[in-house]
């Protein structure tokens, strides 16, 4: 994705010298469960039952909430350098699992290695237009919802969508490509389980969900550079249809969050069909962020054993 007719504008931030100061704030219960996904005829029963065992010891909503740490709270990470994804496991001993972790993500998805499990069903997304607000974490943008706006069923098990992220170049890779953008909506259902939702996006057409968000972001931008350090903005009811439109094609495995404390067995699912946004929507993301965290992807982690398993509505009989 070299093509210089479609690279981002530059942009421009008088503030742009300012640090991150606020951070998303992980509990530091790690997951049990010791799913390989390396038994192929049973691949999506096992991920079903790992995903039983991956249990937090507190709730996931306070894992994923947005805290804003004083300094001697916060072990800072970033993206190059002395503080980049290959250092994060020695930054601090609750992100050990980011170098020590076997199941970690993200990954390259080998299109001609992945398994078609038919057992695997339709990825059902059922979110309601809600109240939400905009916040800067720092080294992403998150869009946090209310309750109520809604779940997606993983395995037969509900999984409440409770905020979205951006990053940018994707994390996931597919046959070794990289794409400009990717989006994480990330669940959590009562028992402490995590799933994310993984949308691949190319550049090309507006895409509907970031314009509608277009003028919050600017706000957003405006409280960074302002000096707010725990900047969020309230959008109000956000319109999530087009999160929810019908996959017609998913790669799941289990793998981990993508930043520390690189928590394990989370499943991911990741939508065969790439999206669109224009790379001006993609700086639009990227402006309430310090200039080191426009680039806010981790390289892709060794699968160690795992195996992707594919759903393909095509394949059904």
């Amino acid at each position: 994705m070299n093509d210089t007719r479609h690279r981002a504008p530059a942009i421009n931030l008088e503030c742009s010298n300012i640090l991150p100061k606020s951070v998303l704030v992980f509990e530091r219960e790690k997951v049990g469960g010791d799913w390989q996904g390396d038994r192929r005829g049973s691949g999506g029963r096992e991920l079903g039952m790992a995903a039983g065992r991956a249990t937090l010891a507190l709730g996931v909503a306070s894992l994923l909430l947005v805290a804003y740490a004083s300094a001697h709270d916060f072990v800072r990470f970033g993206y190059r350098g002395a503080i980049g994804p290959d250092k994060w496991g020695g930054l601090c001993p609750d992100y050990e699992l980011c170098s020590k972790g076997k199941h970690q993500s993200p990954i390259n998805i080998v299109k001609g290695d992945v398994v078609y499990d038919p057992t695997l069903e339709p990825l059902q997304r059922d979110y309601a237009a809600t109240n939400a607000t905009l916040v800067d974490n720092g080294f992403n943008i998150a869009l946090r919802y209310d309750s109520g706006v809604g779940h997606v069923i993983v395995g037969g098990k509900n999984y409440t969508l409770i905020q979205m992220h951006w990053h940018s170049p994707s994390e996931h890779t597919i046959d070794g490509e990289r794409f400009p953008v990717e989006l994480h909506l990330v669940h959590s259902s009562d028992d402490g389980n995590i799933t994310v939702v993984a949308i691949l996006y190319r550049f090309g057409h507006p895409d509907p969900f970031v314009s509608q968000i277009k003028n919050k972001v600017a706000e957003l931008a405006k409280e960074v550079c302002a000096g707010d350090e725990e900047a969020h903005v309230p959008v109000g009811i956000v319109q999530t249809r087009a999160m929810k439109r019908h996959s017609r094609k998913y790669f799941r495995y289990v793998g981990s969050l993508t930043t520390p404390p690189c928590t394990e067995n989370v499943i991911w699912n990741i939508l065969g069909k790439v999206r669109e946004m224009t790379a001006e929507q993609l700086a639009e993301l990227k402006s309430p962020l310090h200039e080191e965290y426009y680039n806010n992807s981790r390289p892709t982690q060794p699968l160690n054993g795992r195996t992707v398993l594919l759903y393909d509505e095509s394949k059904a009989s």
